[in-house]
């Protein structure tokens, strides 16, 4: 699993902290917060099966028709590096991922940070998840048939108009790197997973760092999670969008900096 999962393993002799990235997205979405966290932590990074540097003959459609095949590739590359009490940065989807795999294995992991955070994207009666199922479905036929548009697009929008053209493109590139057929079945997975009813059985103190202006991600997910995970702690971030470690990476590492040190 560690060649699956392209795993890459930064330092020894440190605390453990495990990195978890989102849709689309590989190990790189990390490099401009690596330098300052590789000082206090070893750093295991590693990239879903499908994108980045994954073996994606390792792929099936079926273990990875739910978010829990994701969670157990987490569970697995624990094991395989006799990770225990580790704690955790995930964001997007991979918040839902690792708490997928906290509940399954909750003695692997001390703490976890979720960084632009939900349990579920799509808007319901007396659920504001942020995006509207219809929207949600023309965004992944756009994938069908202009994928490099479809890039383009999506990228924008998780970024939001305040954050530099050339951060959201460094977004787009990343999607461009996944196998366009997983990243359409991944998205599908992704941003229809509900994860709600999941929420209440997460036993590892999480934190969750929010941005303003996130489409993915807006206020009321925040307030929704804080109310339903049993031990959360809510942080509002100035910055903008749904990846803040890519348009605000110093803001990020602050804001999660005494909640990590707790292990510590």
């Amino acid at each position: 699993m560690l060649l699956r999962n392209n795993v890459t393993v930064i330092g020894e002799g440190k605390p453990p902290l495990l990195l978890c990235n989102g849709f689309g997205c590989d190990q790189r979405i990390w490099r401009y917060m690596v330098p300052a966290l590789s000082a206090r932590y070893q750093l295991i990074l590693f990239d879903q099966v499908g994108s980045g540097g994954s073996d994606r003959t390792a792929y099936d459609p079926q273990k990875y028709a739910t978010l829990s095949g994701y969670a157990q590739d987490v569970i697995e590359i624990c094991q395989a590096l006799g990770l225990k009490q580790t704690a955790v940065v995930a964001h997007s989807v991979g918040t839902m991922i690792v708490l997928l795999a906290a509940i399954k294995a909750p003695q692997l992991f001390s703490r976890i940070v979720m960084v632009a955070p939900s349990p579920y994207y799509i808007n319901e009666p007396g659920y504001h998840g942020g995006i509207d199922r219809e929207d949600m479905n023309q965004l992944l036929h756009l994938m069908e048939t202009d994928y490099n548009g479809w890039a383009d697009l999506f990228a924008a929008l998780l970024m939001g108009p305040t954050t530099p053209a050339t951060v959201s493109q460094e977004l787009a590139t990343q999607f461009c790197t996944t196998d366009c057929s997983i990243a359409r079945h991944f998205a599908e997975v992704s941003f229809f997973a509900d994860n709600r009813a999941d929420l209440p059985h997460l036993q590892v103190p999480t934190l969750l760092l929010q941005c303003t202006q996130d489409v993915a991600a807006p206020a009321e997910v925040g307030e929704y999670l804080l109310n339903h995970l049993p031990q959360a702690t809510l942080v509002m971030m100035q910055a903008t969008g749904h990846c803040p470690h890519l348009s605000a990476p110093m803001e990020t590492l602050a804001a999660m900096e005494s909640f990590l040190a707790q292990d510590n």
